[in-house]
């Protein structure tokens, strides 16, 4: 068993993204208290269909910074912390985007999360906006360490999508190299939100994964049966949502084709 197993001890589990409205030192936020209430009424309609997971996002921060702010951890603490204690049974895990996975393992512990997210783990990558990202996991594996955040699973992306390569490297190489550097889940995306990732890249990716692989992107209820039998799980986000929440009617479509209702 792996520790991903541990957490999520069902046949591949389904994690719904929750994705905030912009917290308070972002233009355009609606304030705190409106945040917490639109994550917990997504959690409700989730929870209602027996959702395994909830990964809660800052998504809709404008622009995208690469470390957190501290105004940004305190928020992300405080609503993670108002789902953890809302939940009934789904795992909770959070991602500050874009690039900040202390800061996310921060959040997580002093919240009560189980497991983070994180886009560049082991793979060396830039984007233009931004340039080439700081990538040290054995830095953020240490530290982790260091806060005795132990328990918490880090979920890393392999190769993530709107980000180019520094270093050739096949799927199959990269999920070994995250692997080696102790990520409890591989995750393998499509090219864009709202993109599969190609079956041959999920095989690829097991080939080299020495944990679970999951699905970062694109699932929906169509491909669901198709691409779970290709890997251990899925993030699922665009297909759950309408109007940037989450919609009953799309998670039901789902789970029903899931044969989980």
């Amino acid at each position: 068993m792996s520790r991903f197993s541990d957490l999520f001890p069902v046949p591949n589990p389904i994690i719904a993204m929750i994705h905030l409205p912009p917290l308070p030192d972002c233009e355009g936020s609606p304030g705190i208290n409106a945040i917490i209430e639109s994550a917990l009424n997504d959690l409700k309609i989730l929870e209602q269909y027996s959702i395994d997971g909830v990964l809660i996002e800052n998504e809709y921060d404008r622009p995208h910074r690469v470390k957190a702010s501290a105004d940004t951890i305190t928020a992300m603490k405080e609503v993670t912390a108002a789902v953890v204690a809302a939940r009934s049974k789904c795992v909770v895990g959070c991602e500050i985007l874009l690039n900040d996975p202390k800061a996310s393992l921060n959040v997580a512990k002093e919240a009560g999360a189980e497991f983070i997210r994180t886009d560049y783990f082991a793979d060396r990558m830039t984007r233009p906006e931004f340039g080439e990202f700081e990538i040290d996991p054995q830095e953020l594996i240490n530290y982790r360490k260091s806060i005795d955040a132990e328990d918490i699973l880090i979920l890393a992306d392999i190769q993530v999508k709107y980000a180019t390569m520094l270093e050739e490297r096949s799927l199959k190489q990269s999920a070994e190299r995250a692997t080696f550097h102790q990520a409890d889940a591989i995750v393998v995306s499509g090219d864009a939100t709202g993109n599969a990732p190609i079956i041959i890249d999920l095989d690829h990716a097991k080939i080299g994964a020495g944990v679970p692989v999951i699905i970062g992107s694109g699932m929906d209820a169509n491909n669901a049966d198709k691409l779970l039998t290709h890997c251990d799980g899925a993030i699922v986000g665009t297909a759950l949502m309408k109007n940037q929440n989450v919609n009953s009617e799309n998670v039901e479509k789902l789970m029903s084709s899931l044969g989980r209702i």
